[in-house]
């Protein structure tokens, strides 16, 4: 078919291929099957729904061309930093590159609070690293909720008073 106007040619390519139903649309089981990781492992559903809704400018839980393809320039930004951080090559993000990134990215977090995320994020092995996926997922939901942060926090200070209900407002509307 013909490249509609401002899609990249690869990309529309790409969509073809990655559109299994043919419905002109991509969906997040697609665009699962479509990603992989340096290990070969599949992007994790989490990260896809993300990014889906990210595109999804009709909230129909899926995107069309357009949608996709600013998709993949934004998944090419995010592995270019990815690649700037794993200072190693070996393809994933260990603690200390972990620790690297957020703080060049402006986050000032504790060695805590990046052994946490490991915990959580990581592949359960005896040297745990992040895949590109948990990191775009990581890095997607740090700046959510950070944003969210400097909204209570007018003065800049680094500290909020909120109550329960607020916290949960905040968390909730930042959700997948």
């Amino acid at each position: 078919g013909n490249v509609p106007p401002g899609v990249d040619p690869e990309a529309f390519s790409w969509f073809q291929a990655v559109d299994a139903d043919h419905s002109g649309y991509i969906s997040v089981k697609e665009l699962k099957q479509a990603l992989v990781n340096s290990n070969w492992s599949a992007f994790n559903d989490e990260t896809c729904l993300l990014m889906i809704n990210m595109f999804d400018k009709t909230r129909s839980g899926r995107i069309d061309v357009y949608g996709f393809s600013a998709l993949l320039r934004f998944i090419h930004q995010w592995k270019n930093l990815f690649q700037q951080y794993d200072r190693d090559q070996s393809g994933s993000i260990s603690f200390s590159e972990l620790q690297q990134a957020f703080s060049q990215m402006g986050y000032n977090l504790s060695p805590q609070f990046s052994q946490l995320l490991l915990a959580r994020y990581a592949q359960r092995s005896s040297n745990p690293s992040i895949q590109l996926d948990r990191f775009i997922q990581i890095c997607m939901q740090l700046q959510s909720t950070t944003d969210a942060f400097r909204e209570k926090d007018t003065g800049l200070v680094g500290n909020v008073r909120l109550s329960y209900e607020d916290f949960l407002t905040m968390v909730v509307t930042r959700m997948v």
